[in-house]
């Protein structure tokens, strides 16, 4: 109604970030950057642990399986291959899936906290990484007791600093970091929402006007008639 359209838009306040303000991102896609950002780092965490795991136990089971079947029988040179390429492959997924999860989910909780301090403090700095590498470290290894917590703490620590490091360089090579693009974002968001509103509030003054003058002409016919 003419009531909401009279009704602007706040004013856009790049330092406001502790109150939620809607992203120009939710309204172009279905889920944020930062959500698809810790999807994918997720999925790469959890392929290059699975390689790193699953490599070299395929190479060791498979050199494993060639020296101790010296004393066996095959049907020919391809059965002996296929043999050892399965007790290789066997290898494969047992150590590769143990790696792939467990860097998948320190990946995960690292980005997650690290994100979420960047968001709530409006600003990306190294000790949000170095934070969340702490915390992540710790949660793996507190089950080892005050001493691994300890020990899970610093390396999570010596870990997010050049991990946090590294993504703030590629960012600024990028030429926009995600703070700065966010709050860009919530601008367009903004210049948007008030275009918008304008539109509908000049709609509003027009309407008004025609049904003015479509009022005010019998009252004047009347007023010639007497």
């Amino acid at each position: 109604g003419p009531g909401a359209a009279r009704r602007a838009p706040a004013p856009f306040r790049p330092g406001a970030a502790a109150r939620p303000y809607p992203s120009l991102c939710s309204e172009r896609q279905r889920y944020p950057e930062e959500t698809v950002n810790i999807v994918k780092s997720a999925f790469t965490g959890g392929l290059v642990g699975w390689l790193y795991g699953g490599l070299p136990a395929f190479y060791q089971a498979r050199k494993a399986f060639i020296e101790g079947s010296h004393g066996e029988l095959f049907q020919n040179r391809a059965d002996a291959v296929q043999s050892a390429h399965r007790a290789g492959l066997r290898s494969f997924l047992r150590y590769g899936w143990r790696w792939s999860w467990r860097v998948t989910a320190f990946v995960t909780i690292f980005n997650m906290v690290s994100t979420g301090l960047s968001v709530y403090r409006n600003k990306t700095t190294i000790s949000n990484f170095a934070s969340a590498g702490a915390f992540t470290g710790a949660l793996f290894r507190m089950h080892l007791g005050l001493q691994g917590l300890a020990g899970g703490f610093m390396f999570g620590a010596a870990f997010g600093i050049p991990a946090g490091g590294l993504l703030m360089a590629m960012q600024n090579l990028a030429g926009e970091t995600l703070q700065e693009k966010r709050n860009r974002e919530r601008r367009e968001l903004y210049e948007q929402k008030l275009a918008e509103w304008q539109s509908r509030l000049s709609v509003t003054e027009v309407l008004g006007q025609t049904e003015d003058s479509a009022q005010g002409g019998p009252a004047m016919e009347r007023a010639r008639e007497i």
